[in-house]
């Protein structure tokens, strides 16, 4: 699948792996490739910057935890990250629906389009 796929659903994604408990940041791209059956691959570049931006504006918060002489930094939602998140989902879901009901009209809740 390509990468432009994911654009504007990228926190969505990450919120979401994260809703089970902490991740670190190599443990959220596994968790978003196995969640998608191998179809999501994304990349470190991709998930860090956005990993850090979603903590400046309060979604999720880290801390640093040594494993051995390995340092990394774990990642959890917040509140508000909890509270985004279900927003994501609702707006992932009329947002669907919508496409949904362009390509596919005879699977399109309420009435059926004239032929």
């Amino acid at each position: 699948m390509k990468a432009s796929a994911v654009r504007g659903h990228l926190d969505g994604l990450l919120l979401s792996v994260l809703e089970s408990g902490p991740l670190h940041g190599y443990a959220v791209i596994t968790a978003v490739q196995e969640r998608s059956n191998g179809v999501l691959e994304l990349r470190k570049g991709t998930i860090y910057p956005a990993l850090n931006k979603l903590e400046r504006l309060g979604l999720l918060r880290s801390v640093w935890e040594s494993e051995g002489e390995r340092r990394r930094r774990c990642y959890e939602l917040t509140d508000a990250g909890r509270r985004s998140l279900a927003e994501e989902r609702s707006v992932w879901k009329e947002f669907t629906t919508a496409i949904g009901s362009v390509l596919d009209p005879a699977s399109a809740p309420g009435p059926k389009p004239a032929t």
